[in-house]
């Protein structure tokens, strides 16, 4: 009786999904490779961004910008990690060459904000797959990333908004690059 329950449950087991458990489906897999190499690219827009303001004497702003660059990598890295505890294995696409310089500090983050919406919207794109896939625990998975990107918006909002509260007052923009250098 024993045996005959636990070849039942084996094959309840097996017939529940755990093949489907332990590798991601193709839709879902190619989801996430891309949204790994958009990750990477944001890296790449923000590290231009970086070397623009340090080469403009803002450290405060390349700063800033230099530890975004850093997190996009390391959400990038995330998504590696989960592909590949799923079954499947990421691959990396050519990195387009970023915009080196903007002629105002208000455009960069104009064009920060833009890229983080986007992101975003690749997302929020995922959790959709996710849900229309049943597979509930990339959704799981992918909710630290819709939460992250509210906070990311937000922070690029807040620079936005200070930078339109001194317009192109010298010493306002001084001490917003100062406080930028305070980002952890």
């Amino acid at each position: 009786m024993a045996k005959m329950l636990q070849h039942e449950s084996i094959a309840m087991f097996m017939e529940c999904g755990e093949i489907n458990n332990m590798k991601l489906d193709k839709k879902m897999a190619d989801a996430l490779n891309a949204q790994f190499n958009k990750e990477i690219v944001s890296a790449s827009i923000y590290a231009s961004m970086a070397a623009d303001f340090f080469g403009k004497n803002l450290p405060g702003f390349g700063m800033w910008f230099q530890k975004q660059a850093k997190e996009e990598l390391a959400h990038a890295e995330k998504i590696h990690r989960y592909v590949d505890e799923k079954g499947e294995r990421v691959f990396y696409d050519a990195i387009p060459k970023p915009q080196d310089s903007w002629s105002k500090i208000i455009e960069a983050l104009q064009a920060a904000k833009k890229h983080e919406e986007y992101i975003t919207a690749s997302i929020y794109g995922l959790v959709e797959t996710a849900r229309e896939l049943k597979d509930y625990g990339t959704e799981s998975f992918l909710k630290w990333f819709v939460d992250e990107q509210v906070e990311e918006e937000s922070s690029v909002q807040n620079i936005i908004d200070q930078l339109e509260m001194v317009g192109d007052s010298n010493m306002g923009i001084f001490q917003i690059d100062r406080a930028l250098m305070q980002r952890k």
